[in-house]
């Protein structure tokens, strides 16, 4: 039967909760009205055609020749088929899909995440393939993993598939228990402020960060007797115990994961109470945390969070994302926005010799798939 969809794949924020879901922590992240469109469908033959009008680039490939690629894009493509076929034993038929994106790349709002979880629901529904969200999480944190060689969490790809229009989720990544909380911000607006930067360890230093809270976790189980499966079940006296038994970097990032797991339960308790300067003032001092435990910040992303902190119109402020560039997300009284972006484009500009790029978002619904076409 050939099939003809309309596919919509939410990017996502985050509002607090940096770094944790790879270690089983919590996060309080939603999905975002600006998202990776897909027209995906069935065609005869062997070959599968893909063009992205967003980097104006194309090209084909048959399901005997799923390799990595040279082209780093296509390995998003050919990841998803490779799972679908390989790894989930699935049958699926060749096919065109054209990918159209309203989500800038590199900018931490999980464009990846996005276009392999849109691909693989796309996939999935072309082939009517009995396959739930929850085994899409796993597909694409295999794809990020063994294709891109990032080795993160589930919080991205969870969030673009159960999204819900204006909530957050407050997930436990370790369990991938939930629940929404509404993302009530009465008189302020979440905006995004975009270095356009990406340093180029993004990817390495994350997957070093990856590497050293494994290390973390390893010295904190052998002095108490493999208690725990994640660092984010480490009780903060135990890591304090422990402190002079561990290299002050490690003991860094241990303490940077405990801390935000529990700013992140605080801050979603502190969102049903509409306690939103405290919402702030968790969010400050998560990118404080971000930028010297952590390490993940850099100049651009600090020099932005602190000229927010000279207007009383700003209650919170951070850097989001895997850090070394990307976003900060801002919460910014309604009436201040206009003024304080235009503030910040030219201070920016002047210091750095960048333009900045405002996002105003929207908390939305997950991944969308309208049929154009059944035959």
């Amino acid at each position: 039967m050939n099939k003809k969809i309309k596919v919509e794949s939410p990017g996502r924020i985050n509002l607090i909760g940096e770094h944790v879901d790879y270690n089983g922590g919590s996060v309080l992240p939603g999905a975002i009205d600006k998202k990776v469109e897909f027209i995906v469908e069935n065609i005869p033959g062997n070959k599968c055609f893909i063009e992205s009008k967003t980097i104006n680039k194309k090209f084909e490939f048959d399901f005997s020749s799923l390799e990595k690629s040279s082209e780093h894009w296509q390995n998003y493509i050919l990841g998803t088929v490779n799972n679908l076929i390989n790894k989930k034993n699935q049958r699926i038929s060749a096919f065109s899909c054209e990918i159209n994106s309203s989500l800038p790349i590199g900018a931490g709002i999980s464009s990846s995440s996005a276009l392999i979880s849109g691909l693989a629901s796309s996939l999935i529904e072309i082939n009517n393939l009995e396959i739930k969200k929850n085994e899409i999480v796993d597909i694409v944190s295999d794809v990020e993993h063994n294709y891109i060689g990032l080795k993160g969490g589930i919080m991205d790809q969870f969030t673009i598939l159960n999204g819900q229009k204006n909530k957050l989720i407050h997930l436990e990544c370790h369990s991938r228990n939930f629940k929404y909380v509404t993302a009530e911000f009465k008189d302020y607006q979440i905006i995004l402020l975009n270095t356009n930067v990406e340093h180029n360890l993004a990817n390495t230093a994350y997957n070093d960060r990856v590497e050293e809270c494994n290390y973390a976790l390893k010295l904190i189980n052998e002095k108490c007797g493999n208690k725990f499966s994640s660092l984010c079940e480490v009780d903060l006296n135990i890591i304090e115990s422990l402190k002079n038994d561990m290299d002050v970097k490690i003991y860094n990032r241990a303490s940077f994961v405990i801390n935000e797991n529990l700013r992140t339960h605080d801050a979603a308790i502190k969102l049903n109470e509409f306690k939103l300067m405290e919402i702030g003032n968790l969010m400050y001092q998560s990118h404080a945390g971000l930028k010297d435990l952590y390490e993940v910040s850099c100049n651009e992303l600090d020099y932005l969070v602190d000229l927010t902190k000279a207007h009383d119109q700003i209650i919170g402020s951070r850097m989001m994302g895997g850090g070394f560039g990307g976003c900060t997300i801002n919460l910014i009284h309604k009436r201040f926005i206009d003024e304080f972006i235009e503030e910040a484009s030219k201070s920016y500009y002047e210091k750095f010799s960048i333009n900045l790029t405002p996002i105003e978002i929207n908390v939305c619904d997950g991944v969308k798939i309208k049929n154009l076409q059944t035959d």
